[in-house]
């Protein structure tokens, strides 16, 4: 009897471990369907154009595009003198532009914050909370990073470039365009690898751009308020479009420095 006793807790206690098992399992199957509906319905969500959702994206691109073609010619301007010239404090000035580098994206939004709040002193240009401020916040961060890379390709291109093309009469804006075109596949890797900096940053963005519907919410800045409601369906199809972009900007990154090397090289 003590032995059938036993054998029997032995048994309840195996099937209240296969329960928990398959209780467990259950779970996990039901989480899978959930991520799985969500993810169809982000999926149908994208491919059905709903205005809302497109009206982030563009408002991602414009201000990131706007920032970028901004920021552009002044920092291959910069990266150029930092390469060819040599004057008191330039080192000082490489060393500072490192150090931009690292800046958290929130502290470049705090500190245009304070400058661009009512109490700051441009608070009279009532530029917070719109996307002209969204777009100084994305130049201060792609500035930097487009001269770090543009002074390292001036600085590995051929000099005897600069100097053949004065040598056969080129004006110095003439050699200029000369050694960009040397340099292009370098250069166009700063564009992609600025672009994805500033289109994926969410600090600045959420702070001097106050994540208005259809004025300054971008893609990032609605991931983040429908993650914190619980609506998951519209961040998730914003995240889709993030990695898409993403896969585009290092495939492009990659090739295009692939062929930077070949041309260096020749091989």
């Amino acid at each position: 009897m003590d032995g059938e006793f036993i054998g029997a807790g032995n048994y309840w206690k195996i099937s209240y471990k296969w329960r928990g098992i398959i209780c467990a399992f259950g779970a996990i199957v039901n989480s899978m369907n959930d991520l799985w509906t969500t993810f169809s319905t982000a999926i149908a969500q994208l491919l059905s154009g709903d205005p809302e959702l497109w009206g982030i994206v563009g408002v991602s691109f414009s201000v990131s595009a706007s920032a970028l073609l901004i920021a552009l010619l002044p920092a291959l301007s910069a990266g150029f003198m930092l390469a060819y010239f040599r004057f008191p404090g330039r080192w000082v000035a490489i060393s500072l532009l490192n150090s931009l580098l690292a800046v958290p994206t929130v502290v470049v939004g705090l500190v245009l914050y304070m400058l661009l709040s009512r109490a700051g002193p441009l608070g009279d240009l009532n530029l917070l909370f719109t996307r002209p401020a969204m777009i100084i916040g994305q130049i201060l961060l792609c500035f930097p990073l487009l001269v770090a890379m543009s002074l390292s390709a001036f600085q590995a291109a051929d000099h005897r470039v600069l100097e053949t093309a004065k040598t056969l009469g080129a004006s110095p804006l003439q050699a200029f365009v000369t050694l960009l075109f040397e340099v292009r596949f370098a250069l166009l890797a700063a564009v992609v690898t600025a672009f994805g900096r500033i289109i994926a940053e969410v600090g600045s963005a959420m702070m001097v751009g106050g994540n208005i519907l259809h004025h300054t919410r971008n893609i990032t800045t609605a991931i983040a308020l429908e993650t914190g409601k619980g609506e998951f369906v519209q961040g998730v199809a914003l995240g889709i479009v993030l990695l898409v972009m993403a896969l585009i900007l290092n495939v492009s990154l990659g090739w295009m420095q692939s062929h930077s090397r070949v041309l260096r090289h020749g091989t």
